[in-house]
């Protein structure tokens, strides 16, 4: 059986999330993406929200086969008997997940905005051994790392190869 490997497509990456209203705004403020599908699952009470940036070339048109085919999006699961407790980051014992990354312009106009509106940050571009990288956190304490492409030579240069 003949398999077309170069046709598969990593479509999302999926969060768990406490408070959908919340979460959407962070996302869609912050980080610029908009909701293009939401499916409901009342026999099984959840929820899941799909998310693409706005400037993303390619759009999904909201419909399933556009969605499960579409390289890029975020999911947010939002289960309806979740009790609000906190989220497993990954980024504690015992560690796993990481982040998710995004990339934009300008890393200080970027970061600026983070701080004017309140977003909390993990780490600032200036801190640490790796600069201009920063990581924010999402309201149920995802880390998101914020990249400006065109300063990742001088982080990759400092790294062994």
């Amino acid at each position: 059986m003949a398999d077309d490997i170069d046709r598969y497509v990593l479509t999302h990456t999926m969060l768990r999330i406490t408070d959908p209203a919340r979460s959407l705004e962070f996302y869609e403020a912050a980080l610029g993406m908009r909701l293009i599908t939401q499916l409901d699952f009342d026999e099984a009470r959840f929820s899941l929200y799909f998310l693409q940036p706005r400037g993303h070339a390619d759009r999904a048109d909201g419909s399933l086969e556009s969605t499960f085919s579409r390289a890029g999006l975020l999911e947010l699961t939002h289960n309806w008997d979740d009790d609000g407790s906190p989220k497993h980051s990954g980024n504690t014992d015992p560690k796993g997940f990481g982040h998710i990354a995004v990339a934009v312009p300008d890393i200080a106009a970027a970061c600026a905005r983070f701080e004017e509106m309140g977003v909390t940050f993990q780490k600032r571009p200036d801190e640490g051994g790796m600069k201009n990288i920063a990581f924010i956190k999402d309201p149920d304490g995802y880390w998101i790392e914020i990249v400006q492409p065109d300063l990742m030579d001088g982080i990759a240069g400092a790294a062994k190869r």
